[in-house]
């Protein structure tokens, strides 16, 4: 098979999460540990740091591969979901795996993935893991993909795990509560494992704290913890608390004899982009007029997004906007802004929701605009309406920015 049949054949085997939805999501690590043991358990022969949150853990999952890239270390990074190439998904310092090596590990695994009617998700970290131990890495940022507990990464034992917050997303699998969602997301941190809590939240701290103790584990909240400031190139005021929760991980590191200079912080917080192509947060696209986009899409990272757009200085501002159609509009639609001109959209995944029914939503609770057939027809729309003096954003989904990137 060739590059794109594999990927295609991936996609096809189950439900992908991210285009299909709850049908897609499998409450079970069984099969993960069936193919890890299938392929000699890579995951026990590098390093790793967990990653979970529901906002800014790919920011801060990136960051922490820049700055261990900096101090010389060769570093694998495995997030989702892509943007453009299924690639995306698999790193080191910053370079996408091979599509031989793709190929090769489906052709050579076909047969007992098939039989074990493996997941996209679960078959894609069985990859990543065994990428970063063939490719003898000195430590892997593993991001979780949903939730923590029975996510499919969840089979590691990192150096740290890492909780970036807590919000509603997911609440169909995570539950309706933050202390829900954070017994699942707190289902990462292991026995005598440190963990970085990014934020400390009155309504998860106490369920934090009960699981750090049954495992002995030391928990440590970042915005407690740090007070020194550093800037990084990935723009945003919401990023301050991914940089804080980065610089506590770092000090676990450092305090477990990882070599990490001062310098290679500062550089490695400075160089994201460049070190490890992440794409998609407050992603300046042009100027003149400028275009802004993010991937942000729950109420916590669009509460965020949304303060940032407010400090732009424009004349008038354009929002192209789509979203998938299990998304929860009741949950955000207080914190857009009415004062735009909206470009409604459905992105091209069969979770895409309508955009002639965005606009009806909209439009009864006082918002203005028109819908567009496709993401590239609004976001064409938008860049002939607007003047050099405007901002057009684009968001609501991942799926939308992705088709304009």
């Amino acid at each position: 098979m060739t590059y794109l049949d594999t990927v295609n054949w991936m996609f096809s085997q189950l439900p992908m999460y991210q285009q299909q939805g709850k049908k897609a999501y499998k409450k079970d690590l069984g099969n993960t540990k069936l193919l890890a043991k299938h392929l000699k358990n890579p995951e026990t022969s590098f390093k790793s740091i967990h990653v979970a949150g529901t906002n800014g853990k790919g920011s801060t999952s990136h960051m922490l591969a820049s700055v261990l890239q900096e101090a010389g270390y060769k570093v694998g990074l495995y997030t989702s979901p892509h943007l453009k190439d299924f690639r995306e998904r698999i790193k080191i310092n910053g370079k996408e795996v091979s599509k031989e090596f793709v190929v090769d590990f489906i052709k050579m695994n076909k047969a007992f993935l098939e039989t074990n009617t493996l997941s996209f998700f679960e078959m894609t970290v069985g990859m990543a893991f065994e990428y970063f131990a063939t490719q003898k890495v000195d430590i892997a940022i593993i991001e979780v993909g949903l939730g923590g507990r029975l996510d499919s990464t969840n089979i590691i034992t990192p150096e740290v795990s890492v909780i970036t917050n807590i919000g509603l997303d997911h609440t169909q699998f995570l539950g309706n509560s933050l202390k829900a969602i954070a017994a699942e997301k707190g289902g990462i941190i292991k026995p005598n494992i440190p963990v970085v809590i990014g934020e400390t939240q009155e309504e998860t701290t106490a369920v934090f704290n009960i699981i750090a103790a049954e495992v002995h584990s030391e928990i440590l909240y970042a915005d407690q913890l740090i007070t020194e400031s550093y800037t990084s190139d990935l723009i945003g005021s919401y990023q301050e608390k991914n940089i804080k929760t980065v610089l506590q991980t770092i000090k676990v590191l450092q305090s477990n004899n990882w070599k990490i200079t001062d310098n290679n912080i500062k550089n490695g917080l400075l160089e994201v982009v460049k070190n490890t192509g992440l794409k998609g947060r407050w992603q300046v696209l042009q100027e003149s007029p400028k275009v802004i986009c993010d991937t942000a899409h729950n109420l916590e990272g669009l509460t965020y997004t949304m303060k940032q757009l407010q400090q732009e200085d424009y004349n008038k501002l354009y929002i192209v906007f789509g979203v998938v159609n299990d998304k929860d509009l009741d949950g955000i639609i207080d914190v857009l802004p009415k004062a735009a001109n909206y470009l409604f959209c459905k992105p091209n995944i069969p979770r895409g929701k309508d955009a002639s029914e965005l606009l009806v939503y909209f439009k009864e609770r006082g918002f203005e605009g028109a819908y567009y057939e496709s993401v590239n027809e609004a976001y064409n729309a938008a860049k002939n309406q607007a003047n050099k003096e405007d901002v057009i954003y684009v968001g609501g989904s991942t799926f939308v920015v992705a088709e304009i990137i």
